[in-house]
C-alpha cells in the first residue's frame, strides 16, 4: 500500500498492545543528509481545553511503527513505570 506524507495527518496513532491512542500524525522528523525518516510527531494533548496550552509533543521513533491501515497507524510503544498515587 502506498500513502503520500499529507495523508499521513489523517491517520490515528494506536498502540498495538493495549489500544492506546495517542492522536493524529502532526509531522515527521527525517534526517536530511540520508532522507530516512527518524519518528511520527504527535502534538500533546491541550490543557484546560487549551488555555493553558499544551503538553509536550510526542515522538515516536519509526523502529516503533508496526503497521500502516486504511486510517490508522500501529506503533509499539516501550512501557511506561508506573505512577505512584499519593495517599
Amino acid at each position: 500500500m502506498r500513502t503520500r506524507i499529507a495523508e499521513l495527518r489523517w491517520k490515528e496513532v494506536v498502540d498495538v498492545q493495549n489500544g492506546s491512542r495517542f492522536g493524529y500524525v502532526e509531522d515527521l522528523e527525517v534526517d536530511l543528509e540520508s532522507g530516512q525518516v527518524r519518528a511520527l510527531v504527535l502534538p500533546g494533548r491541550r490543557r484546560l481545553f487549551g488555555l493553558l496550552g499544551r503538553e509536550e509533543d510526542r515522538y515516536i521513533p519509526w523502529d516503533r511503527v508496526r503497521r500502516f491501515g486504511e486510517d490508522i497507524i500501529l506503533v509499539e510503544q516501550e512501557p511506561r513505570p508506573a505512577r505512584r498515587r499519593r495517599t
